[in-house]
């Protein structure tokens, strides 16, 4: 749809811009701008714009010289103004801006929209159909844009005029509305119907419910009509339920007649309470509305004879100590009880011991009040009794009220050994609002299934029939709260299968607290941790797993699954502290326990004494290594620190003496032998020179008459260290002495020596000795050692010099000259000590070796000479 609209610019007018256009949204509009009674400007010096906005210039369509045309979309609500201006700028345009310039207002908006479901309602007032009538309807789309829709309800009655201070009763009546605004007009579809059609009465009153003892299953519901029958004819409708049931029960419309003011409900259940409510409309179908609901009507059925079992169950604990099981045996009451329930009769047989004289023994059981509330209703606990684990016993139970006793309920406690096999396939998981509960069949002797449901606190459960595979737990269930679902099978004639068991929650949360370290057993390189486990009311959902962190200053963590308590951390570093908190997680989140901390050991448990034991040992291993290694080497070690020095108490050597002749003599029997002078070759030719060995034998006597022996080694005519050599009055103690002292002497010349020159002291000979426990050297201990062919075997000391106080500096000077000639050494011969006199060793005849005048020899004892 385009729309159109023409202006002129008039030059000899100056007119602003007054028209308005009412557009419809979605269409297109044309306008045409004409220049009249001017030069100035032509068509080409016009343009188009929407407010401040320029229009392109495709939109522009040029008629002639004086007239342009410009084609714009409506699409917005919002009013604009469309300018037509000349551009071009001359003094006549600058002087006279307005009267080149004009403009209109588009307002836009939609044509009105037709109304729907239209509907009229009279109600009632008082005891008549008041004559207002309530008038409803529907705009399928809202009425956007500039405009304003007005309705109008049109109502009359047809052929007549009629005034309607009164409402008109079975006359025709036709009703419409009307939507208009700047656009246009739209109407509604008209209602032609009688005019009780449109009638809403109230609901019947005085409704009332009458219980008959006659009549166990049946209650009388009266009410009063609302309206006379005059005005207009009434259908009723009723419903009732029984007393906690949210559901309705509907009485059949083709079972109630018209215009009645009563009715009998059927087939209800005894000793019930039911709630009941009316209602009413005009009778003819399609017409006038139901009415509300009539306020509650409640009553109770007549009590009769219960028509359901018992529900019996039991709840079994373990005594393994005493071989039996504790039993307590259940009930719920029938679920057609038809009554209250007085008591319950009761029989317990032991099935190998069945009642021979036919009577039936009950018991009976008066119900108080129930002993403990569940979810799902009341429960009794008749008895609590102790089962042989090898025993079958039947529990058989029925229900008495007023009227009668119900049919009987029956259980079977099978032995522990012959338990029947559970259900398969147990699964339970939440289901929005409800805990889901599904199993298979493992037997098809299976009759009923008990599914028990338990929190640890309070028990309940609920049977479910043969065929049933799945169900819903009923009754109310808490989020966050641990249940412990059973099913039981139920074979024929009440045998109890096993149950199979699972743990669910209907909703899982975050634990309300975290588990706590309860012990920590560090050690050099590992700890291991204990905690306690999170309470069961406070874990709000499944444990999944545990975190644990440790901390060192770097915090490392590990995950350990939920079903376990300890766990021993690796890999840490000895003597340090460590912080460690543990986290538990369920499926919805998790929650930090408190902060432990502990420190590992400096040392492991027995390292310290593998270390000690290490070292031991291998002191050991060392000190046994060294004594096999001095066993082995005995002989050098002995060689090297230990060398062989003949034993001065064991020495034959005689004592010289300044008073000794110079020619041997015969040895008295308390006396040393003489000495004979020995020559040195004898032992080693290397110790003195050539013309020493020839000139020796020349000089021997001299050496003899000057140079005196001294008493080395032990010798028999001592019996103290001080005692002269030629002394031998005490000889019975002369082995005594010697072994205990060994006496050494010192010669010193009077003359020179090699023809040398003595010293200014005095040329008399001097004669000193020592003593001395050194022992003898190896010649003198092993005398066997020596050569059998008459050679003596000698011991050769290295020649050291000494000084006594009589000795001067000739005696220096010689002994200096001695060494200069090459004389290095002294030979010694041992002696054999004999009671009567001393002889060599080899039993030849004496010989001595000779030494210089002053010397000492320091391998005899060390000592300087006395």
């Amino acid at each position: 749809v385009t729309f159109s609209f023409i202006w002129m610019i008039l030059l000899t007018t100056a007119t602003s811009p007054q028209t308005d256009v009412f557009l419809f949204i979605g269409t297109n509009f044309t306008a045409t701008c004409v220049i009249q009674n001017t030069t100035e400007v032509t068509v080409d010096d016009l343009y188009w714009s929407l407010g401040l906005t320029p229009v392109p210039t495709e939109l522009y369509t040029r008629i002639n010289s004086t007239a342009l045309n410009v084609t714009i979309p409506i699409t917005r609500e919002t009013p604009d103004w469309l300018f037509c201006s000349v551009k071009k700028s001359s003094p006549d345009v600058i002087l006279n801006r307005s009267k080149y310039k004009h403009g209109i207002l588009l307002q836009k908006g939609y044509l009105p929209v037709k109304p729907v479901n239209l509907s009229c309602m009279a109600v009632q007032k008082g005891a008549i159909i008041s004559p207002v009538m309530v008038c409803e309807w529907e705009s399928k789309q809202p009425q956007g844009g500039q405009f304003t829709t007005t309705y109008n309800l049109v109502v009359r009655v047809v052929g007549a005029e009629v005034n309607l201070s009164t409402f008109p009763h079975f006359m025709p009546m036709e009703i419409w509305v009307e939507a208009t605004n700047e656009l246009g007009t739209a109407e509604s579809e008209h209602l032609n119907k009688d005019a009780n059609s449109f009638v809403k009465t109230n609901p019947p009153s005085n409704v009332q419910v009458i219980s008959e003892k006659t009549f166990t299953k049946s209650l009388l519901v009266n009410w009063t009509q609302p309206l006379a029958k005059v005005h207009l004819e009434l259908t009723y409708e009723i419903r009732y339920c029984s007393d906690g049931c949210h559901q309705w029960d509907y009485v059949p419309s083709t079972e109630i007649d018209k215009n009645i003011h009563s009715f009998r409900l059927q087939d209800l259940t005894p000793y019930t309470v039911y709630i009941t409510q009316v209602r009413c409309k005009n009778v003819h179908p399609g017409y006038g509305y139901w009415s509300e609901w009539s306020n509650n009507a409640t009553k109770r059925t007549p009590e009769d004879r219960p028509t359901s079992k018992p529900d019996l169950w039991l709840s079994i604990d373990e005594d393994e100590s005493n071989n039996e099981r504790q039993v307590k045996l259940l009930v719920k009451e029938p679920k057609y009880s038809n009554g209250r329930i007085i008591r319950y009769d009761m029989k317990i047989q032991d099935l190998k011991e069945k009642d021979k004289s036919g009577a039936d023994q009950w018991e009976k059981i008066t119900v108080s009040e129930p002993e403990a509330n569940s979810s799902s209703g009341h429960f009794t606990l008749l008895k609590q009794i102790h089962v042989a684990d090898n025993t079958h016993l039947q529990v058989r139970v029925k229900a008495v009220n007023s009227v009668g006793k119900s049919p009987e309920a029956t259980l079977v406690i099978p032995k522990k050994s012959h338990v029947l096999p559970p259900v398969r396939d147990l699964k339970v998981y939440p289901d929005w609002d409800k805990l889901m509960v599904m199993w298979n069949s493992t037997d098809p002797l299976e009759y009923e299934y008990v599914v028990e449901v338990s929190d640890g606190q309070q028990m309940d459960w609920q049977k479910e029939g043969q065929s049933v595979r799945k169900t819903a737990v009923r009754g109310y269930l808490e989020e966050f709260v641990r249940y412990n679902v059973s099913v039981y099978p139920i074979y024929r004639h009440g045998w109890i299968g096993k149950p199979a068991r699972v743990e669910a929650y209907l909703r899982q949360g975050v634990p309300l607290d975290g588990p706590s370290v309860t012990s920590s057993k560090p050690g050099c390189f590992n700890a291991y941790l204990e905690w306690t486990d999170i309470p069961e009311h406070r874990r709000r959902g499944f444990i999944t797993y545990y975190t644990i962190f440790y901390s060192d200053g770097n915090e490392r963590h590990c995950t350990v699954p939920g079903n376990i308590t300890s766990y021993t951390l690796k890999s840490l570093s000895r003597n340090t502290r460590y912080d460690v908190w543990i986290t538990a997680s369920t499926i919805n989140g998790s929650v930090d326990g408190f902060n432990h901390s502990f420190h590992t050991l400096k040392y492991a448990p027995g390292e310290i004494e593998g270390i000690v034991v290490g070292v031991s040992l291998g002191f050991l291993f060392v000190v046994i290594l060294t004594m096999l290694l001095c066993i082995c080497k005995k002989d050098v070690i002995k060689e090297n620190f230990w060398p062989q020095i003949p034993n001065p108490g064991e020495s034959t050597i005689g004592n010289w003496s300044p008073d000794y002749p110079l020619k041997a003599e015969t040895p008295n029997e308390n006396c040393l032998s003489g000495i004979s002078v020995l020559d040195v070759d004898v032992c080693d030719g290397k110790s003195v020179f050539e013309e020493d060995k020839a000139s020796l034998p020349l000089k021997k006597d001299k050496y003899l008459s000057e140079e005196h022996s001294s008493g080395i080694g032990g010798s028999s005519c001592m019996s103290s260290p001080r005692q002269s050599v030629s002394d031998s009055d005490e000889g019975g103690d002369v082995a005594d002495t010697t072994a205990s002292t060994v006496q050494y002497s010192s010669v010193v010349a009077s003359n020179g020596y090699k023809g040398q020159t003595p010293g200014s002291q005095s040329q008399q000979a001097v004669f000193s000795r020592s003593e001395s426990t050194q022992p003898l050297l190896e010649s003198e201990e092993n005398p066997d050692t020596l050569a059998s062919d008459g050679s003596r075997h000698c011991q050769r000391f290295p020649r050291q010099t000494n000084f006594t106080a009589s000795e001067g500096n000739a005696d220096f000077n010689q002994l200096e000259m001695e060494e200069q000639n090459g004389l290095r050494s002294l030979e010694f011969c041992p002696l054999v000590e004999d009671s009567e006199h001393m002889m060599p060793a080899d039993g030849q005849s004496e010989t001595w070796a000779s030494a210089p005048a002053s010397s000492y020899m320091p391998q005899l004892g060390g000592y300087r000479p006395q």
